[in-house]
């Protein structure tokens, strides 16, 4: 997607996708960070909403629609006593319940000069779990965009179970370029597991352009779909068998030692 500042066309576009894909055989379809309004930091204290809200049942109600597992990338969540918004991720099965939400750990607060300059933490605040969701698919591990630069917090996953690593994200064409593919494709490989990763394209509210090029990367490594730079709809078979087999051929993850 390359969602904008208007709240009703985002979600009503983001609707629209996951019927698609759903026509297209999905059962699991994921959806990018912020795809329900993307706009400048002065506005996010407009557009926070609770859980449920009217994105959070928009999407449970094309989830029921289409009977697909639907992970809304994520939205901008209110919570009482918290003056900052959560960025909030939440997964819905096919009759439309919240099976869980996770709420971004690591904020993106970076100085590129002349490139990029973001403070998320102004007006965002972090969670604090790791979310693992057991659906008929597999168990999904949840995480937002930059994430993906923390590896522990995948281990983590893995150690929980996740078999399908969820990685909604709106990364700068800058960051993205240099490291967006071989970061998803190493989380695939460490932690063997499948690796679905919804991109923003076009051009943020803080004026760069994000890198779009969505990905399906398998265990070991490969990627299965990949979209450009506009907006589309790409898809990819996820085989729990092939799972198994690279995790039982080459047991890395129960090869791991710690040091004492």
């Amino acid at each position: 997607m390359a969602s904008g500042p208007d709240r009703a066309a985002n979600v009503t576009r983001a609707s629209a996708f996951v019927r698609e894909a759903a026509a297209r055989g999905a059962q699991l379809v994921v959806l990018p960070e912020v795809f329900a309004w993307r706009g400048p930091r002065s506005g996010e204290a407009a557009h926070m909403e609770p859980i449920p809200g009217p994105t959070s049942e928009a999407m449970a109600a094309v989830a029921r629609e289409a009977r697909v597992h639907l992970c809304a990338g994520s939205f901008l969540e209110a919570v009482s006593g918290e003056p900052r918004a959560y960025n909030t991720s939440c997964v819905f099965d096919p009759t439309g319940r919240l099976l869980a939400r996770y709420r971004k750990l690591h904020l993106f607060d970076v100085d590129l000069p002349g490139r990029v300059s973001v403070r998320e933490s102004e007006t965002r605040a972090p969670g604090s779990d790791l979310v693992t969701v057991a659906t008929a698919l597999g168990t999904l591990g949840m995480s937002i965009c930059y994430d993906l630069r923390f590896p522990e917090l995948y281990r983590g996953l893995a150690a929980r179970g996740a078999e399908i690593l969820l990685v909604p994200s709106a990364f700068t064409f800058f960051t993205g370029a240099a490291h967006w593919q071989i970061l998803c494709r190493a989380r695939a490989v460490e932690n063997q597991c499948y690796v679905i990763a919804p991109d923003q394209g076009g051009t943020s509210p803080h004026g760069f352009p994000d890198y779009g090029d969505s990905l399906i990367v398998d265990p070991w490594g490969r990627v299965l779909a990949r979209a450009g730079e506009g907006e589309e709809v790409v898809t990819a078979e996820i085989d729990r068998a092939y799972l198994a087999r690279v995790r039982r051929e080459l047991p890395s993850l129960a090869h791991r030692r710690l040091p004492a």
